[in-house]
């Protein structure tokens, strides 16, 4: 799979944001050891490391999902214009990611429902855009579908916040006006959408963190957003992200992610891995292992 992919009636199409070397290993995964390098760089470079093995390469896009009844959006990227001191790479961006997803077949006025997986800068940017100085959803016609653990994760009002320089801005200019254009709506675990998407708690990563499971017809896939970073946490799931705000968790929600995955032969759709960008997990020597689409 690179950039479509068909279940049933439902069409699923990948809109990339940004593809490249992303951070070195032993800062996105404290517990990387140079072994796993050795024993697996003959799958992982070029495509998922630099070939000196020091960086990981990866991709940011949002899933694009049609269904017969509506247009759904899963975690919508990094944006353009966001001030992200901390982030540079996400900082004060220009890409042309609106005129991919139009060439993909859907306007903003089409979507229908935008679902994030969590509420982090790289998959909320293009939540809103900048319109006469200041951010509006740039998605007029969408309900935004949050989960309620997560906004409140997130939420600088609420006294028991805590704040994270990689997250600096992001509530103020790609949550908050989406809230304020009542737009948004908090969801809870098992929340369905037209019987095809239903959200289900991963929490980890973030305190609210979920995956989107859609079935179509027999067949289901897996919006699992960053249960998993990096095809790599396939081999080795104790590899846990630095970014993890419970790492304990989030090694649990990802261990269950890969046997569910297995045992119902479900198509893996994560937000940051590189082509061909999805997968099936099945048993593997070690544990598990990858089987690409």
């Amino acid at each position: 799979m690179h950039d479509s992919l068909t279940l049933g009636e439902v069409r699923i199409t990948r809109i990339e944001d940004n593809l490249g070397p992303a951070l070195e290993a032993k800062v996105m995964f404290p517990a990387f050891r140079d072994e796993i390098w050795e024993a697996e760089r003959h799958w992982l470079a070029p495509t998922y490391f630099t070939p000196d093995g020091v960086r990981l390469r990866t991709s940011i896009h949002s899933w694009l999902v049609r269904t017969g009844s509506h247009t759904v959006l899963i975690d919508s990227c990094i944006g353009n214009g966001k001030d992200r001191p901390h982030s540079p790479h996400f900082h004060r961006r220009d890409v042309p990611w609106l005129e991919r997803l139009r060439a993909a077949g859907a306007a903003p006025e089409q979507i229908d429902f935008v679902m994030c997986t969590h509420l982090h800068a790289d998959h909320v940017g293009w939540n809103t855009r900048l319109h006469n100085g200041r951010w509006i959803p740039t998605f007029p016609n969408a309900r935004y579908l949050f989960g309620r653990a997560e906004f409140e994760r997130w939420d600088p009002r609420r006294d028991a916040y805590r704040s994270s320089p990689f997250n600096q801005n992001v509530f103020d200019d790609s949550i908050l006006p989406v809230a304020e254009a009542g737009q948004m709506v908090l969801v809870e675990d098992g929340h369905t959408v037209d019987d095809t998407f239903t959200v289900e708690s991963a929490p980890g990563h973030t305190a609210g963190h979920v995956r989107i499971r859609l079935r179509a017809r027999e067949q289901e896939a897996m919006f699992c957003g960053d249960v998993m970073h990096h095809p790599v946490q396939v081999l080795y799931p104790d590899l846990c992200s630095s970014f993890d705000d419970d790492q304990a968790a989030a090694l649990a929600s990802r261990m269950k992610l890969l046997d569910d995955c297995v045992d119902r032969d479900i198509v893996v759709l994560p937000t940051h891995f590189a082509e061909p960008h999805g997968c099936r997990i099945v048993s593997g020597g070690r544990g598990y292992a990858l089987s690409w689409i």
